[in-house]
């Protein structure tokens, strides 16, 4: 703290030299001259550092001791202000950029959010720019209370919002909402049925009335779990207890054989580059583009539009609201080109297995698989066949007539 006041008062480094130097000491305490840095050079001379405002009584001071005192240097902001006395341009300058920085410092220019994870960034920053809270802004100028408030209304997904300014850093905190459970809905009657044909291996009952067992073949559609529960008699009784509409629920796994087909076609349009190209600049800077090309335009039909951002980041990594686009722009032509019948049959099989993984689910399992290939009407076609195990079980509900069922939640 004291050399940040030393150097805002400005100070002068003297070197006093004479028989006698230390009597020159004595006399700077008698007389309030306070200095500091004081370094022996020899047995005669000594170095010290004091106020330039007690700069002109050193002189006189060491005179009484019969000592010289020699000015070897000046530091602090005093002495480098009067190095602007006659360069007025210089002086105005300094001024400028010292109020240019002071009024820039003010603005928004970075905004980054933290603590989300299933809502993007993109959408949060959208809507806070539609808040007036965007690189550009006057800071002090926001009123950030009801710019979150009215952003957490407006975003599904979020529970709380708080925006904090960083000098030119806008932050913004989220948390996201924790999703309420689904309410299970009991009162409404519901079968479990086969979402495919299959032999049954295993079926487990929570609720409802079993219509098949272990080991039995079902088609698709077919209830197997039925919402309507024969309610039983009382030993002896001679009246039919009737029956009882419930929501079922359980699970039923079975072996399943899918067959699932993917094509593509024996010749494909290709791009062949003609060597023609254009690029073209422009910069990004607060959410504004400043193009460098004028108001001319190219047609993106027959070229291809490479983008490639260059954006100004400070040392540590942060990113500034600064960046040089270069778009490039490569003409092509397309011709026609038999595919690689390996390269396109290798391509349809992993799209079929993919597609099989989303048939049976993150439960099934597959347990063999079957390719067969073959070309017709100008198409590449593969066939893949499939022994599965999976739940099969779908939940379909009715109208409480018996017998009748509504497809449903």
């Amino acid at each position: 703290m004291q050399f940040i006041v030393n150097f805002l008062r400005g100070s002068v480094c003297f070197a006093i030299s004479g028989p006698f130097p230390e009597r020159f000491l004595n006399l700077c305490a008698q007389n309030g001259v306070g200095f500091w840095g004081l370094v022996w050079l020899d047995a005669q001379t000594l170095e010290l550092r004091v106020s330039r405002r007690d700069a002109r009584r050193v002189g006189p001071l060491a005179e009484k001791v019969q000592c010289t005192a020699t000015a070897r240097g000046r530091r602090g902001m005093p002495f480098f202000l009067a190095g602007f006395r006659r360069r007025h341009a210089l002086l105005l300058g300094l001024v400028l950029s010292l109020a240019t920085a002071g009024i820039l410092s003010r603005f928004i220019l970075t905004v980054e959010v933290s603590g989300n994870e299933t809502v993007p960034s993109a959408v949060i920053l959208a809507e806070l720019s539609r808040q007036g809270v965007r690189p550009g802004v006057y800071g002090p100028g926001l009123d950030l209370r009801r710019s979150s408030q009215e952003a957490l209304r407006r975003i599904e997904g979020l529970s709380w919002m708080s925006v904090n300014l960083h000098g030119t850093r806008a932050e913004v905190l989220v948390r996201e909402r924790s999703p309420a459970p689904e309410p299970l809905d009991e009162t409404t009657p519901a079968h479990i049925v086969a979402a495919a044909d299959g032999l049954l291996e295993d079926v487990e009952v929570l609720e409802g009335q079993a219509l098949f067992r272990e080991g039995q073949a079902v088609l698709a559609g077919e209830v197997v779990i039925s919402g309507v529960v024969d309610l039983k008699e009382p030993r002896y009784a001679t009246v039919d207890a009737g029956q009882r509409l419930v929501r079922a629920r359980g699970s039923v796994w079975a072996s399943t054989n899918r067959t699932l087909e993917a094509r593509i076609p024996l010749e494909a349009q290709t791009k062949v580059y003609t060597g023609e190209t254009e690029t073209r600049w422009s910069l990004a800077a607060l959410g504004h583009t400043f193009n460098f090309f004028g108001k001319g335009s190219i047609s993106t039909s027959g070229y291809d539009k490479m983008t490639t951002t260059h954006i100004l980041t400070l040392p540590g990594g942060r990113e500034m609201p600064l960046a040089l686009v270069e778009t490039e722009y490569r003409a092509y032509q397309l011709r026609p080109a038999a595919i690689q019948l390996t390269a396109a049959r290798s391509l349809l099989e992993d799209r079929l297995l993919e597609r099989l993984d989303e048939v049976i689910g993150a439960d099934g399992s597959v347990l063999s698989t079957a390719f067969s290939v073959r070309e017709e009407g100008g198409m590449l076609a593969v066939t893949l066949k499939a022994r599965c195990r999976e739940q099969i079980g779908r939940e379909v509900t009715f109208d409480g007539q018996v017998g009748e069922i509504i497809p449903g939640a």
